[in-house]
This record gives C-alpha cells, sequence and structure tokens, in this order.
C-alpha cells in the first residue's frame, strides 16, 4: 500500500509533527512568538506552515509573508554576489586581501594587552580573500565576548553602530589586530561585511544596487532588502530577546526599529530582512545548481565548488575553530564559501545527508539545502540569539523523518 498524502516524497502527515512540535515545545509555553517553515523537494513547495504571532505586543498573526530580520542568512546571498565577480574573472581566491584593501598590507596579530594599548605581532600569513570566505581570516565579531579584541570590535561597535559605513568599517579593522596568522584557525567574523565591501569594489555598486540587479530581480525576490518599505510594514515581524527561564522580551519593535530607513551599514553579514518564500527562491536557485525559472544567478561549477568543504585537510570545525560561536554544530560540518557543509552525517548527531549546506542567522532563522535528496528547508522566526533553544536539529529530525 503506498501512503497517502505525499508530496514529492514527503508525507505531509509526518511534516504536521512540525506544526505540533512547535506549538507545543515553543509557540504555546512563549519561548518563540511565531514561525514559518518551509519545506521543498525537487522543486516542489511541499509544505508550508504559519504559527503564532509575529508581534505579540500587537497580537497580530505569523502569516506566510511576513518580514523577517534573517541577519546572517545575509552571508550566504554576499558569497553568491562576489563568486558571481569571481566567474567574471575580477579576482582570484589565493589573491592577497591587500590587494584590493591597501591598508591591510601589514597585518599584525595580537599578542597582549587591551585596546587601545595593544601589543602585536607581524602576521606570519597573508589573508587571502578565501580566507575572508571561509572565516580564517583573523577577524572576529564583538558579541563573542571571548577575547580582548572583540572587546575593542565592540567599543568601536563594529558589529553595525549608528554612525558605521562599509568604508569606516574597513580603516578601523586595518588598525586593529588580527586574532590568529590568517589561514590558521576558524573563528565567526565580520569577514563577509568585508566581502561586501568588496562587492562594491570590484562591482562599481553600492551593495544593495549590486543585491537586487544580480540576485533579487533575477529570482523574482520583491521582499528581500535593507529596509522595509512602507509598503511592507504592516508584515514586519517584531524581534525578541531571549531571557532566562525560558521567556523573552521584546528587542526590536517595528515601528521604531532602524530597518524602516536605508542603513548608513550595507551589512553583507547580517543586514537583510526577507520572508521564507523570497528566501526559498534563493535556496532553490541553489538547489538547482544556480539557477530558478530560467534565471542563473551562478554556474553550476562555480556552485559545487562553493559547497565543498574548504577547511585544511577536509578537517570539520572542531579542529580548526577558537571560539564556541557558530551557526551550526561544529561536530561533522566544515566550511565552504559562504556555508557550513555536512562531512560526517554520524559525526553530526544529526540526520541528513553528506554535502547538505546552509547557514543559520542570530535569530534563530536558517536555512539548509539537501543536494542529495534535492530537499530546502527554511525556517523563520525572531528570537536572539540563535543558540537559545536547539530547534534547528529538530527540525532537520523531523524534515528527514518525513521523507518517504
Amino acid at each position: 500500500m503506498s501512503e497517502p498524502n505525499v508530496v514529492a516524497g514527503l508525507s505531509l502527515d509526518r511534516l504536521e509533527n512540525i506544526t505540533r512540535h512547535l506549538d507545543e515545545n515553543y509557540i504555546r509555553p512563549g519561548k518563540f512568538p511565531g514561525t514559518v517553515t518551509l519545506v521543498a523537494r525537487k522543486g516542489e513547495i511541499a509544505w508550508v506552515k504559519a504559527q503564532g504571532l509575529m508581534d505579540v505586543e500587537r497580537d497580530k498573526p505569523a502569516q506566510r509573508d511576513t518580514l523577517f530580520r534573517i541577519y546572517s542568512m545575509t552571508k550566504p546571498v554576499t558569497s553568491i554576489a562576489m563568486m558571481q565577480l569571481y566567474e567574471q574573472g575580477r579576482f582570484l581566491l589565493d589573491d592577497p586581501v591587500h590587494k584590493y584593501i591597501p591598508s591591510w598590507k601589514q597585518r599584525r596579530v595580537y599578542a597582549s594587552g587591551v585596546y587601545p594599548n595593544f601589543l602585536t605581532r607581524p602576521a606570519a600569513t597573508t589573508m587571502t580573500i578565501r580566507d575572508l570566505f571561509t572565516h580564517m581570516s583573523g577577524l572576529t565579531y564583538g558579541f563573542l565576548f571571548r577575547s580582548n579584541v572583540d572587546a575593542a570590535y565592540r567599543t568601536l561597535k563594529l558589529d553595525g553602530g549608528r554612525d558605521l559605513t562599509l568604508e569606516s568599517l574597513v580603516e578601523h579593522l586595518a588598525e586593529l589586530p588580527l586574532e590568529f596568522d590568517p589561514g590558521t584557525a576558524w573563528n565567526y567574523s565580520v569577514a563577509t561585511d568585508v566581502l561586501g565591501y568588496l562587492v562594491q569594489q570590484l562591482s562599481g555598486q553600492p551593495l544593495d544596487d549590486y543585491f537586487r540587479e544580480h540576485v533579487f530581480d533575477p529570482l523574482q525576490m520583491k521582499d528581500t532588502g535593507f529596509q522595509v518599505r512602507d509598503d511592507q510594514m504592516d508584515r514586519f515581524a517584531a524581534c525578541y530577546l531571549y531571557q532566562p527561564g525560558d521567556t523573552m522580551k521584546l528587542q526590536d519593535d517595528p515601528e521604531t526599529s532602524r530597518y524602516r530607513h536605508r542603513p548608513n551599514f550595507l551589512s553583507g553579514g547580517a543586514g537583510l530582512v526577507s520572508t521564507v518564500d523570497d528566501y526559498f527562491r534563493f535556496a532553490q536557485a541553489l538547489c538547482q545548481g544556480g539557477q530558478l525559472e530560467g534565471q542563473r544567478i551562478i554556474g553550476r561549477k562555480t556552485l559545487e565548488f562553493m559547497r565543498s568543504n574548504h577547511l585544511p585537510g577536509n578537517q570539520d570545525l572542531p579542529g580548526l575553530s577558537i571560539g564556541a560561536f557558530s551557526e551550526t554544530p561544529y561536530e561533522g560540518n566544515g566550511f565552504g564559501l559562504g556555508f557550513s557543509v555536512k562531512t560526517d552525517v554520524t559525526k553530526s548527531y544529526t540526520n541528513g545527508s553528506v554535502g547538505e549546506y546552509g547557514w543559520g542567522g542570530l535569530a534563530s532563522t536558517n536555512f539548509f539545502v539537501d543536494p542529495v535528496e534535492e530537499m530546502v528547508m527554511v525556517f523563520m522566526t525572531q528570537l536572539m540569539p540563535s543558540s537559545s533553544y536547539p530547534v534547528r536539529e529538530e527540525l532537520r529530525a523531523m524534515v528527514n523523518g518525513a521523507l518517504v
């Protein structure tokens, strides 16, 4: 007997486990405001579900077209944009970064001290463009709270202060020491913001214009951008912050959000807002080798290259990471050019396929592409930080459990 309610080889009854699980364990207990989840296979959206509230204070239900801050799910978009320029011969991955940012030529590495009185030594290696893609550059993030270097990032508001621009970010970074010699360790960082700066330098276009012309318009991603337009406001979710005791408090109100205006700082690392359907169009283009509905955003071979593990010696993240924060579990996962890449399913402790790739955002959004199963999942919610709950691993278990 064949199983009823199957779409694209996915059991809809089993996918309903996601509805139940999120409702019982996250939304009703007040851990998440609301969620929108989409699962597709072989190019067909099999299942999509909006649950809970997009704005608790205004009692507005989450809808399929709700706009979410996707934070670091911006990084794959920036990485694709940069690799479009690679395909045009504008740079090589082993080019030194200082070829394009001359002030970065004499990089130094932290030895001791606190900002502004650092003791440093000359870097033993030269930072390459690939080091920026793979988070092996020696740069860091202020929110990591791990070192005296990231404390300097916080002082200078390099994670996105009101007066920051891509130009001033690059200038500040030229003066700060690196955490380690480039290419010798993995540490999550502002490196993708630097890639966004390079997209502007190499293309001669502002980053938002470049994204629109070369990614969003070809894929008909009408709701994705660096700001929320007036005509989108009624669909813009509130964002929440985890509180001890598994509760949450309002972190960013839609009415007063900085996303209402085009930012000075066009963050290729964390700046975009999007919807589940828009981001699905991006992820589905990746799942189909770089094209969707006749519009190609990246070459098939280039994408294969990007979703390979680029960590030295094919190591996974535990072998190289110096920090505790990532948008993916470390074990069994390597890193490509802009995505995490699953290298060992059993070591990862999570159901899936070798070669599955994706990333998540600070407000707990997440996506993955499974090229073996031709499957895409996009999950949207608004709770910071993304390390609050293991919902991403739970979703993978339920999505893979629905394959028939």
